[in-house]
C-alpha cells in the first residue's frame, strides 16, 4: 500500500496516478474520509479512556453520599469506551480496505497511455532472416518430440503440456543456466512454495483486481502463485532485514499457474499462454533511495541472459495503464518471434517501491538504527516454456534441426544442434 502521508500532504499527486493509470481517482478522497473518521475515532477513544480514568480515581475519593453518582458515572463511560473502541475497529478495517484498493504511486517517467504505448528504449540483436518456410514452435517441438500439447490436454485440460526428451532437458538447461548465472550475480538460490497464504497474495497484490487469474484452493484457504515473487516477499514479512551490505537477493525457482482469464481465443496453440510454467524469478530488497539503480541492475541481468541466449530483443518501458497493481515502474524485454513477425515480452521487471513491504510489514534499519520500510524489485530471469517457444522458433534451420546456443551445451550433453530422432546426452559430472 502507498504510504499515508503521501496521500494527506499531497492527495492531486496520488489523484493524478490513479488517472495516469485509468483507475478511480474518487478511491483517493475515500481513503482520506476514512483517514480522517479513523483518527478521529482514536482521539475519542483516547479521550473516553482518560475520562474513564479520572472517574476511578473519582470513585476512590468519594464521600458515601457522592459514592453511588460517581459509580453510576464510571459504569456509563466503560459503556461508551466500549461502543468507541468497537467503532475504532470498524474504522480501522474501513481504512485498511480503502487503502488496499489504491494501486502504487506511479514514477514521474513513466509513458502515459495503455497496453499499445509503450515505449521502446532499445533494440538488441539483429532480427533473423530464413530462406526458408520458417514453422511455428510447436510444428518444430513436435518434430522434435519436445512437446505434447495432445497428451497435456488428455491428462489436465487446454493450456496445459508435456515436455518430453530433448524439450525435458532443455527446461532443465535453461534453469541451470539462469540459476548459475543468478548465483555469480550474487543472488542466494530459493526452491520457493507453490502454495502460500492469502496474506502473501494480498500483500504482494495480487488480489483485487487480480482474482480472475489467481488458482485457489478454497478448502485449504491457499493461492497456487503466478510467481516465485509472492512467496518470496512473504518470505520475509513482519520482519526487520540487514541491508547494511547493500540489496538482499533471492533467485527463486518454483512452478507458476495462472488461469489467463479473459484470453479466451489468444495464443492458444503451443507454449506461449499456458495455465502452468516454471520460472526462474529474481526478487531485491533494497533500501527505497536505492531502489531505482536496483531495478536497473536487474534488467541489466535480464538483457545479459537474452544475449547467452543469441535472441534478438528489445526493451520497452510499460505506459502507466498497463501496470500491475504493485508496480510504480515496469521494463519488459519483447523477444523476437519468427512466426509472428513481431517481439513478444518474454521478461519484465517491476519497481514495487515501498508498496509491497508496507502491506507485509517489511522493515530495514536505517544508518541512524531507525526501523523504516524496505523497497522490494522483482524480475523474470526464465520463464521456462515461452523461452523454450521463442528458442526454437528463432534458431531453427531448414532441415527441421535447432540450433543451441554456446551458452547452453554445458548442460545438454555439448550438442550443437536439437535434431528429430537425436539420441538424448546430458552431462555426466566426472569424480
Amino acid at each position: 500500500m502507498i504510504d499515508l502521508r503521501l496521500v494527506r500532504e499531497n492527495p492531486d499527486l496520488v489523484r493524478a496516478s490513479q488517472r495516469a493509470r485509468g483507475d478511480d481517482e474518487s478511491l483517493v478522497d475515500t481513503l482520506l474520509a476514512a483517514d480522517a473518521t479513523r483518527r478521529e475515532g482514536v482521539k475519542r477513544v483516547d479521550d473516553l479512556r482518560g475520562e474513564q480514568k479520572a472517574a476511578s480515581q473519582a470513585v476512590k475519593k468519594a464521600t458515601p453520599e457522592e459514592r453511588p453518582a460517581v459509580l453510576d458515572r464510571a459504569k456509563a463511560l466503560a459503556a461508551e469506551v466500549k461502543a468507541a473502541e468497537e467503532g475504532q475497529r470498524e474504522a480501522d478495517a474501513a481504512l485498511r480496505a480503502a487503502h488496499l484498493a489504491i494501486a502504487n504511486v506511479v514514477h514521474e517517467d513513466v509513458p502515459p497511455g495503455g497496453e499499445d504505448d509503450a515505449v521502446t528504449l532499445r533494440t538488441v540483436g539483429e532480427v533473423p532472416a530464413y530462406d526458408f518456410p520458417v514453422r511455428d514452435h510447436l510444428e518444430i517441438g513436435e518434430a522434435l518430440g519436445a512437446i505434447d500439447m495432445e497428451r497435456g490436454a488428455k491428462v489436465s485440460g487446454s493450456r496445459f503440456y508435456f515436455l518430453t526428451g530433448p524439450g525435458a532437458l532443455l527446461e532443465f538447461a535453461l534453469a541451470q543456466l539462469a540459476i548459475s548465472r543468478a548465483v555469480a550475480a550474487g543472488f542466494t538460490p530459493v526452491i520457493a512454495p507453490a502454495l502460500v497464504k492469502p496474506t502473501a497474495m494480498e500483500g504482494t497484490g495480487f488480489l483485487g483486481e487480480h482474482d480472475e487469474e489467481v488458482y485457489r484452493i478454497e478448502r485449504d484457504d491457499l493461492y497456487l502463485v503466478g510467481t516465485s515473487e509472492v512467496a518470496i516477499a512473504g518470505m520475509h514479512a513482519d520482519e526487520v532485514l540487514d541491508l547494511s551490505a547493500g540489496p538482499k537477493r533471492y533467485a527463486g525457482w518454483s512452478s507458476c499457474f495462472r488461469r489467463e482469464a479473459g484470453s479466451y481465443g489468444k495464443d492458444t496453440r503451443g507454449l506461449i499462454r499456458v495455465h502452468w510454467f516454471d520460472k526462474v524469478e529474481m526478487f531485491s530488497f533494497c533500501a527505497p533511495e536505492d531502489a531505482a539503480a536496483e531495478h536497473l541492475r536487474l534488467l541489466q541481468w535480464e538483457e545479459e541472459f537474452l544475449q547467452a541466449l543469441e535472441l534478438p530483443y528489445r526493451v520497452v518501458d510499460i505506459a502507466a495503464g498497463d501496470l500491475g497493481t504493485s508496480a510504480a515502474r515496469k521494463y519488459d524485454i519483447e523477444a523476437w518471434f519468427p512466426t509472428q513477425g513481431t517481439y513478444r515480452e518474454l521478461t519484465s521487471t517491476s519497481d514495487c517501491t515501498t508498496f509491497q513491504a508496507r502491506r507485509l510489514g517489511i522493515r530495514y534499519r536505517d544508518a541512524d538504527g531507525k526501523n523504516q520500510t524496505a523497497a522490494t524489485l522483482n524480475g523474470t530471469l526464465c520463464a521456462i516454456a515461452r523461452t523454450i517457444a521463442c528458442l526454437l522458433e528463432v534458431h531453427q534451420r531448414a532441415d527441421g534441426s535447432v540450433h543451441v546456443p554456446v551458452a547452453l551445451r554445458p548442460w545438454l550433453g555439448g550438442v550443437e544442434a536439437l535434431t528429430p530422432g537425436m539420441t538424448l546426452a546430458a552431462p555426466v559430472p566426472t569424480a
